[in-house]
This record gives C-alpha cells, structure tokens and sequence, in this order.
C-alpha cells in the first residue's frame, strides 16, 4: 500500500474512502419512529456505545452484571437492568423502582417497557416476574418448567407479555401462543426474543444465530451457517419492522433486511462481554460508524514489504497492517509478527481487485448465486465477497483481529474496463466485512477510485493517500468521493508510510 506496497498514481483528492429493538423486543420495548437509526450496544459492566450517530447518555455504576438494555418509546433514552434487580433510567427513561437490595430467588436477565414507557417488566432467570409503574402482573413462568428464562417482551396490542426459556419454550400472559422452537429444535439454546408492533408475531434467536418468526414476524435471515467468534446475545428489530439486528458478545453487529449496519465492537482488545443491542435515532448523517482514530494522532501503516525488516517504533496511535500480500487470496507471510507490534491499535487493510486466477469458483459461486459467464456483476460481488471473507480467515488465523478494515483499491492491481462490476467487486468486499462484524473503509485517491469504480458511492470511510502531503489536515475536510468520512491521510516522507487521524 502507498509507496512500500504498490504506488499510488495520480492526483492526490478528497478520499474515499437499533437502539431499542422494535417495539416490543426483548432488549428494548416500545414503539419506534421509523428512520435512519444508529443504535445502542451495553456490555455487562454497564458501559453504553453509541453507533450511527445514536446519542450516548450514561453508563449504569452497578457491582452486578447489567444484563438488559431496554429504549423508550421515544427512542429518546433507555434503561440498564442488571442481574441484581438494579435499575437506572437516561435521557428520558423515568425510573419507577428496582428490585435492588431485595432478595431474589434467581438473577434478573431480561426487561421489557410498556407501551407508553411508564412502566416495566424484570425477569428472573427462574421464569418470575417484577412490575414497575403501570406494567400489569399476570403471572410467571416459575411452576411451568425448571429450564432457565432468558427473555421477556411485551405483546403491545393487549399489555400483556411473553417469556421464553433457553430451551425454546415460549409463554404467553395475556399474550397469544404463536408457535415455539421446543418442537422443532430439541435442545437448542434460544437466548433473545422480539416482537411485533400488532401483538401477532415474534422472533426467537439462538445463541447460534438462528432466527425463528412466527405469525406477523417476517425472517430476514439468520447466521446459522456462518462461523461466529462468539454467541449471540441479543435481537433488535428495526424501526419499520423491515429487518432486524443480532449482536454477539463479542460486540459483533449482524444486520438483516432493512436494518442498516452502523458499526460494532468485534476485534477489538477483550473486554466485558456484550449483553444486548437497541436502536436509537441518529444524528447528523446518521451514517457510518464511530470513527476508531482520535483526531490528530499520527502512525504507520506495513505490509508484507516490510517483512524481514524493523517495524515502526517510538510513540504511536494508529497502527494499519496489509492482511493480504499485494492481491486478492494472497497472505501476507509476516501478518501474524506485524499484527503483534500494531497491539491493541491494530486495524487492517486487504487488497481488492477483479476477479481473475486459475480458480473460477471464487467468482462464479456465492452470496449472489451461481453466475452466468457473461454476468460480470454476479461475478464481481463473489469474487469481492469471497476474497474478504478469505482474508478475515487467514487474519483470524494468524492471531490478528480488528474492529476496522480497510479495502485497498488501486488501479497497479487487475481491474476490468467495466466500471459497474468492479464496483460489485468492492460492493461485495464491504458486505463481507460487514458480515464478520467489522467496519469497512476504503484507501485510494480520488483519481484511481474514478477509474476504477466510476461514480459508485457506498459510503463507508475514507483514507486518503497523498503520496507526501506536508499539511495532511488540509486533506480531512476536502470531501470525500464516496459519500463517507475521511478518517486517515496517508502522508509523510517515510522511511515508513505515515498516517494522520482527521
């Protein structure tokens, strides 16, 4: 990348580059407005991340572990639960008691929000059931099975509620029985419960990644087939019912349908793990995720020219390694001693180009189906797809995890004359890093992104490469050609490539 690995061309431009669930869910309850939603990711010591431009009001001070985060109807604010009863309301989450202090049979593990966010349900892991303001009792699940609770959600159309158990088994207060995994999945750990705005459909989610509708709810689909580095912990739909989220507690993001992605967690260094997800109106553009670099903090970025050589010392934020060597499915051979000197500041970057090779499957089979030899864009997205999802493999294999990934797209790699499919190349790309949980970006320069993807704008962030710009700042606020933000200049006269966080 840059100047060690492949040389940018041409003028150096501008780069490139839930949270309540739906109403009613397990995580989150009330009734949304539809929009562009950012959403709210809590982990069990109680700390809140904001993602898509969500505003971010407070962490809850709790010696338990939080278990629950549950939004307002006004999607102006939420509650934290924890696992000893304790409550807390922000932004315009009124408080109406807690269980803390309180003996309990069982810890808490979930809540739930009336329809008009004057009240709320707790739920113990024994299946019993804590009201709040005016949230009714009407019943628990205490005598009806001696499997673990694990979810609660409220049926908005009567008041009532469901409760699932971790054996698949729903029940029903004041709330009607739709169907249930008990007899179609035998043993499967169900962990996380939505429903829909009507009263007549919900959605049960293994900790696997399994989505189960039943009535009303529709499947967008689910990441049963997909390798996870963690279980899932929780479901948020969005706002129009249109999709819906799953988050890992690991804090990777999975989004389905209409549900757009704003970010995640996963990569990063270990932490508490993340207990549930929730959607919140954005702000500003609503889009993208939370930019990972502090405005001004200086690195480097290496790749496989660097191999067999000193790496980049002395004080540092931003740290970026080449997971791939030069092109698409090829590794680089130091990935894994490279990654430990970036740490904790580690993101990396992956090259993209056309498809091409000995090995035509890579591009003829995949997300977008068995191609036909003259469908360039079916091919372009498989090979794009494809080719990610190999190097976030190959990285996971070398011990080298990142929250932030970046698609190297310069015109020294193999590209097509054909502007739209090597745009569903980089299309592709994107939605496999999605899919693994990770943000993707993009590093060119104006010039060669045009060249090479036309006027495709997919609005993820930018990182400029200048070539040896002594004033990189000038290069944050230029505009970027992708509809995204500038997040990095590449800039500097080395012995290194040097980078600037805007």
């Amino acid at each position: 990348m840059g100047r060690k690995a492949g040389a940018l061309l041409g003028a150096v431009v501008a780069v490139l580059l839930a949270v309540p669930m739906a109403p009613g869910s397990a995580a989150a309850s009330g009734s949304g407005t539809p929009g562009q939603p950012g959403y709210w990711m809590v982990n069990a010591a109680g700390e809140v991340t904001a993602f898509g431009g969500a505003a971010r009001f407070a962490a809850l001070g709790s010696s338990a572990p939080v278990v629950a985060v549950t939004a307002t109807p006004s999607r102006r604010g939420y509650w934290l639960a924890a696992a000893d009863g304790s409550v807390r309301g922000f932004g315009d989450a009124r408080f109406f008691g807690s269980m803390a202090g309180r003996r309990l049979r069982a810890p808490i593990v979930s809540m739930a929000s009336t329809r008009d966010g004057r009240g709320y349900w707790l739920l113990g892991a024994d299946g019993g059931v804590f009201t709040f303001g005016d949230a009714r009792f009407l019943g628990t699940a205490t005598p009806m099975t001696s499997t673990r609770m694990t979810a609660i959600a409220a049926d908005l159309a009567t008041g009532g509620y469901w409760i699932l158990a971790d054996s698949g088994a729903l029940f029903g207060f004041d709330a009607p029985y739709l169907g249930s995994v008990g007899a179609l999945r035998p043993g499967a750990r169900m962990v996380a419960l939505s429903t829909t705005p009507d009263g007549l459909g919900y959605r049960l989610v293994a900790a696997d990644g399994e989505v189960f509708a039943f009535g009303t709810a529709r499947y967008f689909g689910s990441e049963l087939l997909a390798p996870l580095a963690a279980p899932i912990t929780g479901v948020a739909d969005s706002p129009d019912e249109g999709g819906y989220w799953l988050v890992a507690a690991d804090g990777g993001v999975f989004s389905f349908g209409d549900a757009p992605y704003r970010g995640s967690a996963a990569g990063g260094p270990p932490g508490p793990p993340v207990v549930g997800l929730a959607w919140g109106p954005g702000v500003g553009s609503g889009v993208g995720p939370i930019d990972p670099y502090p405005p001004g903090a200086t690195g480097f970025d290496i790749s496989w020219p660097q191999c067999g050589g000193s790496y980049p010392s002395g004080a540092f934020r931003v740290a970026v390694v080449g997971a791939t060597g030069g092109h698409a499915f090829s590794a680089n051979p130091c990935l894994g001693s490279e990654a430990q000197w970036a740490s904790s500041r580690l993101s990396l970057y992956l090259n993209v180009n056309s498809p091409s090779g000995s090995d035509p499957s890579s591009w003829m089979r995949g997300p977008a189906g068995r191609c036909g030899s003259g469908d360039l864009s079916c091919q372009g997205y498989n090979y794009g797809y494809n080719s990610a999802a190999w190097a976030q493999s190959t990285a996971a294999a070398n011990g080298a995890r990142a929250l932030t990934w970046w698609l190297d797209v310069e015109t020294g790699n193999y590209w097509s004359s054909d502007t739209a499919a090597n745009a569903a190349v980089i299309q592709g790309a994107i939605d496999a890093l999605h899919a693994g949980g990770a943000t993707a970006a993009v590093y060119s320069t104006s010039y060669q992104w045009h060249e090479i993807a036309g006027n495709f704008a997919p609005r993820v962030p930018a990182w400029v490469a200048t070539g040896g710009a002594s004033d990189p700042a000038a290069y944050c606020s230029a505009g970027s050609f992708t509809g995204g933000p500038v997040w990095l200049v590449q800039y500097g006269p080395g012995p290194y490539d040097d980078d600037y966080a805007c």
